[in-house]
């Protein structure tokens, strides 16, 4: 019988909101190719010469103000849903958590992997709809540690499950404790990308950025913008939400390049500007609360929805460690193992 393990992988967070910490995350995070992805020389000068030094002060005050104190939201609910799913698969698959960058590491737990000599292992990024920014530089750290390896277990990559029926049906379980219909609209709102990483991913030369999205097919199964759409329809369709009540829009834009559209912050004030009081919002790119939901989401854009005449945003909370998302992530992996 195959001995399995499995590595959930999140983005990562620092060891604490203090300044020296969140200027080492920064940098690690942001002088990823695959994030800021123009030539190195170039990045190296934004990245160590403008944006890290110049931002990571603000972050460390924005970190400061989602801390708990147990730690990083991110971290605590990581901690906790790989706890849970390790009941639930038995000590016999051993389960392990990593963040992308800073810690604990993905090597150090792929050597826990090794120690624990598992034949096969799974790795589950945490991010639900594909990009080569998060799921892709993943796999290139995997496999850069790996390869390192005399001995290479068998090794699977889930890189998807935006559309999957026990994702989709946490999400809409979420959602269910607020009454859609006591909101004046519903904005699905992922973390956005620089148009030009969607087009460089296009390896079919179909994408134009617009009405392409709206279904998912061979041609664009990978495509992070048609995955979100298709993740927000999903939702909807579970809720009885009708098209019409809800719009997909595009949140935490960085620099003066195009990211992909709408953006969430001028549709938030499109809606307040039309008389709007109340939003429901989801953030489904994300499967545990952190700086992108509780104060990107919970905090600024309450703000900026109530300077221009709205009153309430209210937050779906993201699937943190609930237990119907513990059991579906296990029916994810389970998939994979048969």
């Amino acid at each position: 019988m195959t001995r399995y393990g499995i590595l959930l992988v999140n983005l990562g967070t620092p060891d604490s909101p203090k300044p020296r910490d969140v200027y080492r995350y920064l940098q690690e995070f942001l002088l990823d190719p695959r994030v800021i992805d123009i030539p190195t020389f170039q990045r190296n000068l934004l990245v160590r010469g403008i944006i890290v030094p110049f931002r990571h002060r603000k972050s460390a005050r924005t970190y400061k103000e989602v801390w708990t104190t147990e730690g990083s939201p991110l971290m605590v609910y990581g901690q906790r849903l790989r706890a849970k799913l390790q009941t639930l698969l038995g000590n016999e698959v051993p389960v392990e958590l990593a963040m992308r960058y800073q810690n604990p590491s993905i090597y150090k737990g792929l050597e826990g992997m090794r120690s624990r000599q598992v034949e096969h292992i799974i790795i589950v990024p945490l991010f639900p709809q594909y990009a080569s920014a998060t799921t892709g530089s993943v796999h290139d750290r995997v496999m850069e540690i790996l390869r390192t390896w005399q001995s290479i277990p068998e090794l699977s990559f889930i890189s998807s499950y935006a559309t999957h029926p026990a994702f989709l049906n946490a999400f809409a379980n979420q959602g269910q404790q607020y009454r859609w219909k006591d909101f004046d609209h519903v904005v699905f709102s992922f973390h956005g990308l620089p148009e030009r990483q969607i087009f460089k991913g296009d390896d079919h030369g179909v994408c134009k950025l617009g009405d392409c999205c709206k279904t998912i097919g061979p041609t664009n199964h990978l495509c992070y913008r048609a995955q979100c759409f298709a993740t927000a329809r999903g939702i909807a369709e579970r809720l009885g939400l009708p098209q019409e009540h809800y719009t997909v829009a595009f949140q935490s834009r960085l620099g003066k390049a195009e990211w992909i559209k709408p953006y969430s912050e001028p549709l938030i004030i499109d809606l307040a500007k039309r008389g709007m009081k109340r939003l429901l919002v989801f953030s489904p790119a994300f499967v545990a609360d952190c700086l992108e939901t509780i104060y990107e989401i919970g905090i600024e854009y309450q703000e900026v929805f109530e300077e221009h005449g709205g009153e309430k945003i209210q937050l779906v909370e993201s699937l943190n460690d609930n237990d119907e998302w513990v059991k579906g992530l296990k029916q994810i992996i389970e998939e994979r193992m048969n």
